[in-house]
């Protein structure tokens, strides 16, 4: 599959693609956080939140267990939360309200990238695609320092298309009932699985495509 041709939200020869939003941001707390808000999926429209917290612990939000399922064979914590898990905007989606068990926080989404600027450049189709987010995973690397765009964790081949981007401004809210603080860089790097987010906090519109489960080799 190389994904140029496929619907969002399908699933084609074991390959499942997910469309939406990654909100990536630090705090001066030092709670690091990935926010998923999914459009469209084989297991419908659902928000999830992967957080590392001070001491590097990796906690999963999660809404329903076939998304802990799902997430959870992907990536790596040593927390999973099932818990509800809303994230609320407001009509130009400049203001994210996420709501999900222990964390409360609000995002305020800024002015779109140069890197958005670019990608929208990109048509669609293509820039969706398998085969060019294998293309682009090398610049990638230079250019996002921790960010990739194809790699392997639990198994699974993952491939991420994104086709625009907006700077994350503000942040506040609070983790287990402390603070969060201001916003900061997402630094260190989240260590879910084999990319981060960048490092600059941003919310990003991607398709993410995860392959089979192949054994190693």
């Amino acid at each position: 599959m190389t994904g140029a041709g496929a619907q969002d939200g399908s699933e084609d020869a074991g390959h499942r693609r997910f469309s939406g939003h990654i909100a990536g941001a630090g705090s001066t707390s030092g709670v690091r956080l990935v926010v998923g808000r999914w459009l469209r999926s084989p297991l419908g429209a659902f928000a999830d939140v992967m957080l590392e917290d001070v001491d590097g612990r990796r906690h999963l939000l999660v809404p329903r267990p076939d998304v802990a399922e799902l997430v959870a064979g992907v990536y790596r914590f040593d927390e999973v939360v099932d818990t509800p898990v809303r994230v609320r905007t407001d009509r130009d989606r400049r203001r994210w309200h996420v709501e999900a068990g222990p964390l409360q926080v609000d995002l305020t989404v800024g002015w779109r990238t140069a890197l958005g600027a670019l990608l929208r450049t990109v048509p669609g189709p293509l820039a969706t695609s398998t085969a060019f987010a294998t293309a682009v995973d090398p610049v990638a690397r230079r250019v996002l320092p921790g960010v990739r765009t194809r790699g392997r964790s639990g198994g699974r081949t993952e491939w991420y298309g994104a086709t625009d981007q907006h700077a994350v401004v503000a942040l506040a809210g609070s983790w287990q009932g402390s603070p969060l603080g201001a916003l900061a860089p997402v630094e260190p790097a989240v260590r879910f699985g084999f990319s981060s987010t960048p490092r600059r906090p941003t919310v990003t519109r991607v398709t993410t495509t995860i392959g089979p489960l192949r054994p190693p080799g």
